[in-house]
């Protein structure tokens, strides 16, 4: 294949295992003799990852690194690394081997078919069961209410052409979504099932903070339904009203209003405060991203880079 291949791989707390993950490359980069160009982005890291990758740059003279000023984010972090990547065919893996090198062939072959990207279909996952069973809702929620359609159980682990790679970075989003990004611009794409495999050491970089974050950017960047939900909310707020309003008027003319009504005031009071303040939160979490986008700034800092 006389192709010039980009592997992007983010690097997040791995000082201890990257050079294994390196290795792991490096052995199919001579089984399947790749031009290779591999982009590391060590996403302001608290180890000492940075340095290891200044160690592996002097060992393999294909690595280029990205040392960002402060941890932006893992998929800011891939999104820089794209921008740095200059191959006919991209790749995006993590820094674990859960998505091993090894599969790149496979994945490479549909370029060569005539495919843009092919993304992987995630057959089997080594979470514990109630992670597995989050991830699972998630994905069916955001493809039933996105207004793009986003393969299910496929992350970030795919390959794509540079025409497709290019035609993302055209999206300069602040929150960027990159698997919605990845369909939203189109192109003829394929997905290919794997069984994802568990960590070679440490302990995931993405804390609960982060997976609601990167669902809230997957919901609201690709999705108009919870601005539908504040019409839906109002509309059964005014029902419940009509209902209410009849009964009241039943009863004042059968003369059974009673003088006290507290409980009832306070549950309506209740109610509809609940149904403003959701309306507010979601109305708010759109207005943020409009500030963020309209305010521009830059997505990342570099602090350093190599080669």
């Amino acid at each position: 294949m006389n192709r010039k291949i980009t592997i992007i791989i983010p690097v997040y707390n791995s000082a201890k295992f990257l050079h294994k993950t390196l290795k792991a490359v490096d052995e199919q980069r001579k089984e399947s003799q790749w031009d290779l160009e591999l982009v590391l982005v060590e996403d302001g890291s608290p180890d000492i990852s940075f340095e290891v990758v200044e160690k592996l740059a002097r060992e393999y003279n294909y690595i280029k690194g990205v040392k960002l000023s402060r941890n932006f984010g893992h998929q800011i972090a891939v999104r820089t690394g794209l921008s740095y990547a200059t191959g006919d065919y991209i790749a995006i893996i993590d820094d674990d081997l859960q998505d091993p090198p090894s599969l790149l062939p496979r994945f490479f072959d549909q370029l060569e078919q005539g495919y843009e990207v092919v993304y992987g279909i995630r057959k089997k996952r080594k979470e514990d069961r109630l992670k597995k069973m989050a991830y699972t809702s998630f994905y069916r929620i955001l493809s039933s209410i996105s207004d793009t359609k986003i393969p299910l159980d496929s992350g970030d682990f795919c390959v794509m052409t540079k025409n497709v790679k290019d035609k993302m970075l055209t999206l300069n989003e602040q929150n960027p979504y990159l698997r919605g990004i990845r369909a939203w611009v189109g192109f003829k794409q394929i997905g290919l099932e794997y069984e994802r495999s568990g960590r070679i050491e440490g302990e995931s970089g993405y804390s609960l903070k982060k997976l609601v974050k990167i669902a809230k950017d997957g919901i609201f960047s690709f999705s108009s339904i919870p601005l539908q939900i504040i019409s839906i909310l109002g509309n059964l707020g005014l029902l419940i009203s009509i209902v209410f309003t009849l009964f009241t008027i039943f009863r004042y003319f059968n003369n059974e209003i009673e003088v006290a009504g507290y409980t009832t005031i306070i549950i309506m009071i209740m109610f509809f405060s609940s149904i403003l303040l959701i309306s507010l939160g979601i109305i708010g979490e759109y207005i943020y991203r409009i500030y963020n986008e309209v305010r521009n700034r830059p997505h990342t800092i570099i602090e350093k880079t190599i080669n």
